[in-house]
């Protein structure tokens, strides 16, 4: 029988380690938009690209240094721990700002999970066609409906949705991290591989 172990606060007691939560902050930092970073980049050119790139990433650093000194509140007499950003707005700012905070980050679910359903039939259209144009040539339509794969992607999400305390598992960073590098690593592998076929790097 497991022995439930909390921590000061009352919660369960926290079982991060500096392993976890570097997998946490890259699979965060990284993601999938690493995935568009080339032709970002190439959008802007090579000056304004970089230093595009070295702005925001200031930005991510300090707002993610202010956000870590609001994870703890004193007033003196106790600390509490703020786990979410309305615990953060609640407690520096209070009022109808929580509610704004909450409205905020709803629409900002909603955006990413239609945003991703739509990104992810996408790609599976594009793997698709792409299978298609390699078994019957590029002469071929190879027309596919995203509707299925979108609808597909949605029932995979409510499913996944409905596992317990989902966002605690650890193994799931560390997984989303590999995948993140291994699919920066397949880009940057590929980006070499057409310097090294055209010999010239296109601007």
């Amino acid at each position: 029988m497991q022995v439930l172990i909390f921590d000061d606060d009352g919660r369960l007691k926290r079982t991060g380690t500096v392993r976890t939560a570097s997998a946490h902050i890259i699979t965060a930092v990284i993601g999938s938009g690493v995935l568009s970073l080339a032709w970002a980049t190439a959008q802007f050119g090579w000056v304004a690209g970089p230093t595009v790139l070295l702005l925001f990433s200031f930005v991510t650093y300090y707002t993610s240094s202010w956000l870590s000194d609001c994870y703890c509140t004193s007033d003196q007499v106790i600390e509490t721990r703020n786990y979410t950003y309305m615990d953060v707005v609640r407690a520096n700012l209070g009022g109808v700002k929580v509610k704004i905070c909450g409205m905020m980050q709803y629409v900002n679910l909603v955006g990413v999970v239609i945003g991703y359903s739509i990104a992810s039939s996408i790609s599976m259209v594009a793997v698709k066609r792409s299978n298609c144009f390699y078994k019957h040539g590029h002469h071929v339509a190879c027309n596919v409906s995203s509707t299925q794969y979108m609808i597909m992607f949605g029932v995979v999400e409510i499913i996944l949705s409905q596992i317990p305390d989902f966002d605690q598992i650890s193994r799931l960073s560390i997984v989303a991290a590999v995948m993140s590098f291994t699919y920066s690593t397949i880009g940057l592998g590929l980006g070499v591989a057409q310097v090294v076929e055209t010999g010239k790097i296109q601007v």
